[in-house]
Parts: C-alpha cells; sequence; structure tokens
C-alpha cells in the first residue's frame, strides 16, 4: 500500500533496551515496509483550538546498539494530518497518561490511534480484567483496610499492588504469617490516594506468568515469565526469565472470551497474563513482548499488527 505517515508517542528513544523493546520492534516493521515515522514525547504535545499539535521529529532506525535511532529538524505539526498514532509511552497510568488520551481523541479516527484513546483511558491494566470474574482468581479493588484484611483472612496468601502501577514495582505478597500488611497499608495510602489491588496468590506462579499477545481480539503469540528465585514478580522488569511456551485449552478459552470485547473497543494491541487457570490482567496501554516471542517461535508479531494497521487505513 502508499506510504504511511506514522507519528510514535513514546519515551526517550535513548532509554529503551533495543533488544526487548515492543515500540522498537513496531518502528522497524514501518520502516522495512516504506513507511515514515516521526517521534514525539507526550510533554511536547498540545491543543490549540481545535487542532492537536506536536513537535514532531523525522527519525530513521536499526537495530544497532548505540547508534539506534536518527533523528531530523524538528518541527511544530498538526498530529490530525498523520495516518497513524502509535501510543506507546510507558505508564504510570496517572492524569497526565489520562489527559493525553483526551487530547488524542481530538484526532481519532480520522487519524488512527492505536490503540483507540478512550477504551485505552476506560480499560487500563488492572481494570478491564474485572469485567470477566469468572477468568480471575479471587480479586478486591479497595482503600477500606477492615475489606482487605477480611479478604486476607479468607485467603491468607495474597499478593498487594498498585492499582496503576507497572513492571512489578510496588507488588508485596503478604504470606499469612507475615506481620506488615498494616504498615504497608500505611506506605501505600500515606504516598497514593488510589486504591490497591489485592489478590489471591497462585502458586502456579512459580512455573511462569503467560504474557499471550492478541492482535484484533486473536492469541497470535505467547511467552512465559518465570520469576527469579526468592521474587514473587516475574516481570522481565522486575529480573523474571523469559522461556517459549504454547497456549492450553485453558488459555484457549480466556482468549476466545475476551477476545470480542477487545475488538469492539478497538484496543488493536494487547497483551493478556496469565497465571495457571487465571486471567490477572489485560495490558493494553503499551503491551511489550514482540521481540521475546520473535526470537522463540520466529512470529513476526510487529507485521501482524502492521499488516491490521494497514487494512483498516484501506478500508477508510
Amino acid at each position: 500500500m502508499a506510504s504511511l505517515n506514522i507519528a510514535v508517542q513514546m519515551d526517550p528513544l535513548h532509554s529503551i533496551d533495543i533488544t526487548g523493546d515492543s515500540t522498537f520492534a513496531l518502528m522497524l516493521e514501518a520502516q522495512a515496509r516504506g513507511h515514515k515515522l516521526w517521534h514525539y514525547e507526550v510533554p511536547h504535545m498540545w491543543l490549540e483550538g481545535a487542532v492537536l499539535k506536536a513537535r514532531l521529529k523525522p527519525v530513521t532506525v536499526q537495530a544497532v546498539d548505540g547508534a539506534h535511532y536518527q533523528f531530523g529538524p524538528e518541527h511544530v505539526a498538526d498530529l490530525g494530518t498523520m495516518d497513524v498514532v502509535l501510543m506507546r509511552q510507558d505508564p504510570p497510568f496517572d492524569m497526565a497518561y489520562i489527559t493525553a488520551t483526551h487530547l488524542l481523541e481530538h484526532i481519532h479516527p480520522k487519524t488512527l490511534v492505536v490503540n483507540n484513546p478512550a477504551s485505552v483511558r476506560n480499560a487500563p491494566e488492572k481494570l478491564l480484567v474485572t469485567h470477566f470474574p469468572q477468568l480471575m482468581p479471587p480479586t478486591l479493588i479497595s482503600w477500606d483496610r477492615g475489606a482487605i484484611r477480611d479478604f486476607r483472612s479468607r485467603h491468607k496468601d495474597i499478593i498487594v499492588k498498585p492499582l496503576f502501577g507497572n513492571g512489578g514495582v510496588g507488588v508485596f505478597r503478604i504470606k499469612p504469617d507475615d506481620e506488615n500488611l498494616g504498615s504497608l497499608l500505611d506506605m501505600f495510602f500515606t504516598a497514593s490516594r488510589e486504591p490497591l489491588m489485592v489478590q489471591r496468590y497462585e502458586p502456579a506462579v512459580r512455573k511462569g506468568d503467560k504474557r499471550i499477545i492478541l492482535i484484533d481480539g486473536e492469541p497470535l503469540g505467547a511467552l512465559n515469565r518465570v520469576p527469579a528465585e526468592g521474587d514473587s514478580r516475574s516481570n522481565m522488569h522486575a529480573g523474571g526469565v523469559a522461556e517459549p511456551t504454547k497456549l492450553t485449552a485453558r488459555e484457549q478459552e480466556i482468549c476466545a472470551a475476551i477476545g470480542p470485547t477487545l475488538k469492539e473497543q478497538g484496543l488493536l494491541f494487547t497483551g493478556i497474563d496469565v497465571i495457571g487457570d487465571y486471567l490477572t490482567e489485560i495490558n493494553v496501554t503499551s503491551p511489550t513482548g514482540l521481540q521475546q516471542i520473535a526470537r522463540f517461535d520466529g512470529v513476526n508479531l510487529a507485521a501482524a499488527i502492521w499488516d491490521k494497521i494497514e487494512a483498516i487505513r484501506a478500508a477508510g
């Protein structure tokens, strides 16, 4: 198809790990297809009247560590003139993140924003999943200390984590004999007005926390993330080790249950987390795992994502 103009809203390019970053994989694939790339960061975007503008830099990328990108001259442009905007900045999912989704709604869907900014705003990782309680482990979202303690008394071994966190930061396992829950709640609620997510600890996590990539609601790849010794977190940012995997019948069932909702809401690129038989998160902000899956299975999911984007643009 004709070359697309693609603006990539992301974190600073100099800070990424080019061997694992999914946004970088998407940029390499887009460039290989002849599309034109521009880069900008959220603080360099603004709404003037009804026009959404940003300080854009044309960029070329290559898989060479330390020389993985080259910028052209910066200029101010109307983001509504782009064909596609990839919203790929990492959380935290805070008011700055939410404001960016509101601004991007001024150009979507005339300019295709991936993922749909309204759906991203309404479906942060640890909340969309709660619409599928039949697929989840016992879960509580609460500010109420009594409710949290009651949940612990019933489920004994629990995981406590920030509702809008990412990368395994602030995730704690509280065992039945752990006396630190009260202090932990003090720490969380002093630092933030947000509620906590509390889930029953699933021992199956020792065998791995599976990341499954869904593209337009269809599961097309997966990897398993095994926690490091002495850590209950499987996130690769927290030392989890990635390994190849295949989908089980239960995981296929989970994907079939949530896939239509993801497709309907315009969540084109999502990553879900499954521990044992349970769905724990649906990641819609800046999912990862494309490069690891490519190395394990030889599957180019970045190509599948661009195939879908190109089809949407071609259909008008």
